[in-house]
């Protein structure tokens, strides 16, 4: 099965966990994961958001309950079916946030629902990546290297689970996920700035080997609104560390938005 047949009938909300539902709430916050990565990274962020911020996070084909559907390896295919599973939560005001191959993710689902639905999400988060008009063809791809190759290039982020890898069964159902979203992320191309209309926050551990500050900066050029750049203390994954004071930033910039 081609990765973009991912199958029709299953239900898109397949696409969506909700870990903690609010009834009526302000603000949806909606988390896309890094490559390899799951909704439940995000699942301890409900303990810092505030009460009527109701966190929503995609689930990726390919992993956990949805190990048997094909993973996807085409940006398009994605974020099309990322922004198809959002419009039922369209009632109530959307941010969107993403980490790494996510903060690509979140930027051309929210162009979708601008462009094609005219829905407007509130902001834009973006995190460990940068810009995607900013391009590195270096032929480092990780996709392409066999698993020990692949673990190597994402050990130097500090984007390994020893525990998980170190597990010959584990390690032979995580692999095919991992390396399809690094293909997916490595052959993504934005030739041409799309801007968005809604405010950008791009964020970066000042320790990245991956994203520089300039890097996460170049992300201004892709919005008309407000644009913000912060750096938090750490590597590629800092948000695990730093995630209390990244969730307070968040929410932060969240409090002037209102429910209509």
């Amino acid at each position: 099965m081609s990765s973009s047949a991912i199958p029709a009938r299953r239900a898109e909300s397949a696409w969506l966990k909700r870990f903690e539902p609010v009834s009526a709430p302000r603000i949806r916050l909606v988390c896309l994961p890094h490559a390899g990565g799951t909704a439940g990274a995000y699942h301890a962020w409900t303990r810092d958001l505030p009460a009527d911020v109701e966190l929503v996070a995609v689930q990726y084909p390919g992993r956990q309950e949805r190990l048997g559907e094909p993973c996807v390896t085409e940006m398009d295919t994605l974020a099309d079916h990322v922004t198809r599973a959002l419009l039922p939560l369209t009632g109530r005001p959307l941010a969107l946030f993403g980490h790494s191959m996510g903060a690509c993710v979140a930027y051309e689902a929210a162009l979708r629902l601008i462009t094609r639905h005219q829905i407007r999400p509130r902001m834009l988060f973006v995190s460990g990546h940068a810009s995607p008009l900013r391009r590195d063809d270096g032929g480092h791809l990780l996709h392409l290297r066999d698993d020990e190759g692949l673990l190597a290039g994402l050990r130097a982020l500090g984007g390994v689970q020893e525990e998980v890898y170190a597990d010959p069964a584990l390690r032979e159902l995580v692999i095919p996920s991992l390396r399809a979203d690094m293909r997916l992320i490595e052959n993504y191309r934005r030739t041409r700035a799309h801007r968005l209309d809604i405010p950008v926050t791009a964020y970066a551990g000042d320790a990245d080997p991956e994203v520089s500050a300039a890097g996460i900066g170049e992300w201004r050029d892709l919005t008309t609104a407000p644009f913000t750049a912060r750096t938090f203390p750490g590597g590629h994954f800092y948000l695990h560390d730093r995630r209390a004071e990244l969730v307070a930033d968040i929410a932060a910039r969240l409090t002037p938005v209102r429910a209509r």
